[in-house]
């Protein structure tokens, strides 16, 4: 929200810039935003001009720090930093300031082979004349790289997989279908059912499912037992009056102690997906939760395990689960794992869910979502969650036709 801030107020000024972005562990997607950073291109002679521009918009109450090519502005909402770069140079400068550092070193020992210097935003001959990159794509293909994605720049073995052409074709916004994590009014969702669909079906979704929470989790409302058959009236009451999407009825149901499910059987068989979550450790150690979970995929009207590790960004690294076993049973048993975009959760985070796909893991990405105007945006973090683990399309259930959805759930039902 800072960044996109800072951005509205800049257009709005007329400052006098050719292209504003943001950069840093925000563009890469990292769970933990170490910093909020922007990099502006504009024409050598406005340099300055920019930077001052900055240090005036509506939300800026203080400048903290200044250079010829960058400024730290204290706003209400929160600190970012402004970095300004000549056009020519704007891909280097974006590759450099989005990082991460250990990406960046390994790009400037590459450099170095080319007879080339990468620092300080500018790539440059080993004579010190600035060598052109407009764009990143250039400043990969100067160091004989393919480009590659903002989320992949962990300095692990990203370079490698592209100097062997082995990058993956990441998922993208553009190939999800559909959302089947969200809340409404029904628990503790703060929009209607309708509003939630109808959201969805802005977005463009061919399909959205409605799960809220069971009788006995932990959320603040729950869908009492009694109230399913009056929400699934609803359901197909707005079915019969909204075109152009398809309702899945379902329910993000809680995996009680003892590994058993918080609605019987008999009701879960009336659901058109049931999504199962751990919100309580009950004070179990990570073997019991792990066999908590394993007992719940091999449930056959389980489909998806909902943030499998419960983890919480900059608070929690969630549950210290067998996730070799989990990834082994969710592959053999049909049970999809979620990465959820919800800025509690973002869960499985990246380096987990290259593992989910690496074991066979069916992928779902979802928003989580309680209220309808975060549905694109949890989405869009779900996606880049997805996108440091490496996830194509091919790997998520979401980004595949509502029948193949239906499909996949009627083939683990199958097993009874």
């Amino acid at each position: 929200m800072l960044a996109a801030t800072a951005i509205r107020e800049a257009r709005r000024a007329g400052l006098p810039l050719d292209s504003i972005s943001p950069t840093g562990s925000l563009r890469r997607y990292a769970p933990d935003i170490g910093d909020v950073s922007l990099v502006v291109t504009a024409s050598l002679p406005f340099h300055d001009e920019v930077l001052t521009g900055f240090t005036h918009l509506p939300s800026s109450i203080g400048t903290l720090a200044r250079t010829t090519s960058n400024v730290t502005v204290a706003t209400t909402r929160g600190t970012i930093t402004v970095y300004v770069s000549a056009a020519e140079q704007a891909g280097a400068a974006m590759a450099w300031h989005t990082g991460s550092r250990a990406h960046t070193d390994q790009l400037i020992a590459r450099a170095e082979r080319f007879n080339l210097r990468f620092r300080d935003a500018h790539l440059q001959r080993a004579t010190g004349a600035d060598v052109t990159a407009f764009s990143e794509s250039e400043l990969y293909r100067h160091l004989d790289l393919p480009y590659i994605a903002p989320e992949m720049r962990e300095g692990r073995d990203e370079i490698r997989a592209a100097e062997a052409g082995a990058l993956p074709a990441l998922v993208s916004d553009h190939d999800i279908r559909g959302d089947l994590h969200t809340h409404t009014t029904w628990s503790d969702g703060r929009d209607t059912l309708e509003m939630m669909v109808y959201a969805a079906k802005q977005l463009g979704y061919e399909y959205v499912a409605i799960t809220d929470h069971s009788e006995r989790a932990w959320s603040s409302r729950k869908l009492a037992a009694d109230d399913v058959p009056r929400q699934r009236a609803d359901v197909q009451s707005l079915r019969e009056r909204v075109s152009g999407i398809e309702i899945l009825h379902g329910i993000e149901v809680d995996i009680m102690k003892d590994g058993s499910l918080d609605f019987s059987d008999p009701i879960l068989e009336g659901f058109d997906i049931v999504l199962a979550s751990l919100h309580d450790h009950g004070g179990q150690d990570g073997a019991s939760l792990t066999e908590r979970y394993l007992r719940v995929m091999h449930h056959p009207l389980v489909n998806v395990i909902t943030h499998p590790a419960n983890r919480s960004p900059a608070y929690s690294s969630g549950y210290e689960l067998d996730f070799e076993r989990l990834f082994a049973a969710a592959a053999e048993t049909g049970t999809a794992m979620e990465i959820d975009g919800a800025p509690g959760h973002l869960d499985l985070d990246g380096s987990l869910a290259r593992r989910a796909v690496a074991s066979g893991v069916t992928i779902t990405i979802d928003s989580d979502c309680h209220r309808a105007e975060a549905l694109a945006r949890q989405m869009r973090f779900g996606v880049g969650t997805a996108r440091r683990g490496w996830v194509e399309p091919r790997h998520v259930l979401n980004t595949r036709s509502i029948d193949e959805v239906r499909s996949f759930i009627a083939r683990k039902r199958a097993r009874r």
